[in-house]
């Protein structure tokens, strides 16, 4: 149960985040509800993901599944459907799991990652959004297909039965010039749509960097200290 005053944190952290989005919207020359938010809910309570979704933030991200299955099976439980998207690194050994509630996959860097998680929603009636993770410096380690794959993963992805291409989504490589990033990720996705020309969406920009996303075209961030606060350490 979130109390009181955390709901009233949490309603004008997301007033404060809706409105710094639609200010970066409006110095990129975009209309206002360009950009969606993906209010990104790790490490914290299912009680803070549900105020959030009653406080009408329908797209939740998170990033590790033995984390999200549960949270998304206690919202569930209360009668909530938030919109739920994993945008964190995707071992195939959990495509089942995150199939079963995840709406949006924003990390799909291979061709085997995309046929475990079209299998696995198959077998539950279900279809995934799939969005293409690219490593735009080339270091896979943390995540991501290298832009000379990308044509053959959106091809690969586009062929699976169970999964609708929308697009690409990246993180600044560290070290880079945010502006430089996003720019060469919009390269991507204009890649990626000359194989799907529906594959328009951009996950682009975090906390610190989700105003040069928003210049370069993103149509998605995922923020979560903007609307939730500082995360405790991991464990």
């Amino acid at each position: 149960m979130t109390t009181p005053s955390r709901r009233i944190q949490l309603r004008d952290n997301l007033d404060r985040t809706r409105e710094a989005i639609a200010a970066a919207c409006a110095d990129a020359g975009r209309p206002a509800g360009a950009v969606r938010l993906i209010a990104v809910t790790k490490t914290f309570p299912a009680s803070d993901a549900a105020a959030l979704v009653e406080l009408g933030q329908s797209d939740l991200g998170e990033n590790r599944d033995q984390e999200a299955a549960p949270k998304a099976a206690e919202l569930a439980a209360a009668g909530l459907e938030p919109v739920w998207h994993f945008v964190g690194q995707l071992q195939r050994n959990k495509a089942r799991s995150v199939a079963a509630y995840a709406d949006w996959v924003h990390s799909v860097d291979r061709a085997p990652l995309a046929n475990a998680l079209s299998a696995a929603a198959h077998a539950k009636g279900r279809n995934l959004n799939a969005l293409i993770q690219v490593s735009l410096d080339g270091d896979t380690a943390r995540g991501g297909v290298p832009v000379t794959g990308l044509e053959a993963l959106a091809e690969a992805i586009s062929a699976a039965p169970a999964l609708t291409l929308k697009g690409v989504m990246a993180v600044a490589p560290l070290g880079w010039d945010p502006a430089k990033a996003f720019a060469l990720l919009a390269e991507c996705s204009q890649t990626v749509q000359r194989v799907d020309p529906g594959a328009t969406e951009v996950s682009a920009g975090m906390s610190g960097d989700y105003r040069a996303a928003v210049l370069a075209g993103a149509t998605m961030v995922r923020l979560g200290r903007n609307v939730l606060g500082e995360r405790e350490p991991m464990a």
